[in-house]
């Protein structure tokens, strides 16, 4: 059993899933337009026809399914993402500043009690992320 986040986006999908494949060194593993939908697909109003229905962004064992909605999804904050490293500080300093870049750090990355770096911060797209690197 998985559990595989799904974040959806008004229109920014694919800006999105090309950031997060570019700051996680990802692979776009699938991807389907609306305009890609057969005619017997369920009627889903009328979207973009260019925006993306679905798309899944692979990076190590991990995945993102990613898709554009045209009803309004705010981020919450019951939800964050934790990418956790185990003792590759390079990596996990690379990581936090790719995926910040153009958010808002809540919590600079830094040595923890706990013997990790760890930092928080929310995306250029409102994405709660967490990146703890056990040392």
């Amino acid at each position: 059993m998985h559990v595989y986040p799904y974040l959806n986006f008004n229109g920014r999908a694919e800006e999105a899933l090309n950031f997060y494949r570019d700051a996680l060194s990802g692979e776009i593993a699938m991807l389907m337009r609306y305009g890609d939908a057969p005619e017997s697909a369920p009627d889903m109003g009328e979207p973009n026809p260019d925006w993306i229905m679905h798309a899944r962004l692979v990076f190590g064992p991990n995945v993102l399914m990613i898709s554009d909605t045209s009803q309004p999804m705010a981020p919450t904050p019951q939800i964050t993402l934790s990418i956790n490293l185990e003792g590759d500080a390079d990596k996990a300093r690379k990581v936090f500043a790719a995926l910040s870049v153009g958010g808002k750090v809540t919590m600079d990355l830094h040595q923890t009690f706990w013997g990790a770096l760890f930092g928080c911060f929310s995306d250029r797209f409102g994405v709660c992320w967490m990146v703890n690197c056990q040392l």
